[in-house]
């Protein structure tokens, strides 16, 4: 008997080593910020004046920072911050790149010649200059470093959703509701979007991981998260001034920001080959 799609698609997923080892990576990072308050031993702020830079131990499994706090609940709550990255960055960028791309592919003519030299210049301006740009005009903090991250980012989608979208609106479908009298709108979000959204969750899980390091950059340069937030990429700048007291500062939140980069990547490798096959690795 045949399985249906969802179930085969599930055993491919249960196939993927890179899918399966990701997914429990991002699913162990999702676990503890949801559960930050019972695993952490302390609060992120708690300051322990008789054990300022203490080393690694029992007390303290990842030792405590220049002001006594346990770095080890410092990381488990900065790890809401790092989702909250990820959730807010990827929407944004998605929502205004979708847009971008469904019109400037579907309508093409001037608008997609203007929008379309936007994106290629955005696209060609290293992103952590405009990004820095950005975040002085707008002033610093962690909602404006990814709406900074945001306005880098969005022209990778709007360039791929408008290709795919010049490449579909032309087919059989499509005229077919064109001729039963759909509107512009409904054929771009009912019958073209659709159709993208495979390769646009690829895209997602590739691109997240530059997302997180960018924030965690302009956090490591002062513009993004401010003292007390336990954000890893402010936390690694706390720690260079004291690497010679206390190198645990910066190595563990440094590891933390590894594991959960490393994490997205293998995730989005085992997504593409099982949403993309014409993009899978060799």
């Amino acid at each position: 008997m045949n399985e249906s799609p969802f179930r085969e698609f599930w055993k491919s997923c249960y196939k993927n080593g890179n899918f399966m080892v990701g997914s429990i990576m991002i699913l162990s990072v999702i676990f503890i910020a949801i559960f930050a308050n019972q695993i952490a031993p302390y609060s992120y702020t708690d300051i322990h004046e008789s054990d300022i830079l203490t080393a690694p131990c029992a007390q303290y499994i990842f030792g405590t920072d220049d002001m006594g706090r346990d770095l080890f609940s410092r990381i488990v709550f900065g790890t809401r911050i790092t989702l909250e990255v990820a959730i807010i960055g990827a929407g944004l960028q998605l929502i205004v790149g979708v847009l971008v791309g469904l019109l400037c592919g579907y309508y093409g003519g001037a608008a997609d010649r203007a929008l379309t030299f936007v994106a290629d210049l955005t696209w060609c301006i290293p992103g952590m200059i405009m990004a820095l740009a950005v975040v002085t005009i707008i002033g610093s903090g962690l909602i404006k470093a990814i709406i900074a991250i945001s306005i880098v980012a969005w022209a990778a989608y709007a360039r791929m959703v408008r290709a795919k979208t010049m490449s579909i609106k032309n087919m059989a479908f499509i005229e077919t509701g064109r001729s039963f009298g759909e509107s512009d709108w409904s054929l771009m979000f009912r019958y073209i979007l659709p159709n993208i959204v495979p390769i646009l969750i690829v895209t997602v899980s590739m691109q997240l991981p530059g997302t997180i390091l960018s924030t965690t950059t302009l956090s490591f340069l002062g513009v993004g998260s401010q003292p007390p937030s336990p954000d890893w990429g402010l936390m690694v700048a706390e720690g260079i001034n004291f690497v010679e007291q206390g190198p645990w500062m910066a190595i563990f939140p440094g590891l933390a920001l590894v594991y959960v980069v490393l994490g997205f990547n293998i995730m989005g490798e085992g997504l593409r080959d099982l949403l993309d096959p014409r993009m899978k690795s060799q």
